[in-house]
C-alpha cells in the first residue's frame, strides 16, 4: 500500500468516525434494548493469504447463527430480525471496521476480506486477489453485490449456500477485484467511496 492511500484511509476514518459516532451510539442503544448483548461480532477473515486478522462488526445474527459459519445466504436472512436486516441492509453493521481501518487491518477500498475457508481452497486465486489490502468497500461489492445476494437469497440450506458462492461468487468477484489492482489510483478509491456512501439511499431493483 502506497503512503498515499494509507494516509487517505486515516484521515476519512477519523473523520467519518467522529461524523458517525452519535449515530453509532444510537444504534447500539437501540440495539441493547431490542436484541440484546453481545453487540458485537468479530469474523476472522485473511489480511493475506498466510495472515488472518478480527473483521468488527456490529451483530445482526441471532446468537448461534454463526455455529452453522460461511457466508450468509437465505437460510440465514429468515433468522433475521427487522433491525438486523435494515442494518445489514444500508451496511451500518460494517461502522465498527473504521477500527480496523485504523489498525491498519483493512483499507476503505480493496477486496472484501475472505473467509479462511476459501482461501485454503483457492490458494492461487487469492494470492493474486489478496495483493491488494482488503477493503470496506471496492469494486467487486459495488458491481457485484446485489447480484450476489440474489443469488444466495434462493440458497435454503448451509450446503447450498457455500456451493453457490463458491461456484458463482468466487470467480466473479475476483476478476473484478484484479480489476481494481491493476487500475487502481487515490481517485478511482474516492470516487468508489462516494458511490458506497451514496447507495444506501438508492432503491434497490
Amino acid at each position: 500500500m502506497s503512503v498515499e492511500k494509507r494516509l487517505l484511509d486515516l484521515i476519512l476514518a477519523v473523520l467519518l468516525g467522529m461524523l458517525l459516532l452519535p449515530i453509532f451510539l444510537v444504534l447500539l442503544a437501540m440495539l441493547a434494548i431490542t436484541e440484546g448483548r453481545p453487540l458485537f461480532y468479530v469474523s476472522e477473515r485473511m489480511h493475506s493469504p498466510t495472515r488472518a486478522f478480527g473483521l468488527i462488526k456490529l451483530r445482526t445474527m441471532p446468537i448461534g447463527t454463526d455455529r452453522v459459519g460461511g457466508v450468509t445466504g437465505g437460510d440465514k436472512q429468515r433468522e433475521m430480525s427487522r433491525i438486523y436486516y435494515l442494518l445489514r441492509r444500508s451496511r451500518a453493521d460494517e461502522i465498527p471496521q473504521l477500527w480496523n481501518v485504523i489498525k491498519g487491518d483493512m483499507s476503505f477500498v480493496g477486496p472484501r476480506p475472505p473467509l479462511r475457508r476459501y482461501v485454503v481452497d483457492y490458494p492461487e486465486l487469492y494470492q493474486e486477489v489478496l495483493q491488494s489490502l482488503p477493503g470496506i468497500t471496492g469494486l467487486a461489492s459495488l458491481v457485484y453485490h446485489r447480484h450476489e445476494e440474489l443469488l444466495l437469497e434462493a440458497c435454503t440450506t448451509p450446503e447450498q449456500t457455500d456451493a453457490v458462492y463458491r461456484r458463482r461468487c468466487v470467480p466473479a468477484k475476483a476478476r473484478l477485484d484484479m480489476i481494481y489492482a491493476q487500475n487502481q489510483t487515490l481517485c478511482w478509491d474516492l470516487a468508489l467511496i462516494a458511490k458506497t456512501a451514496t447507495k444506501p439511499f438508492k432503491r434497490a431493483r
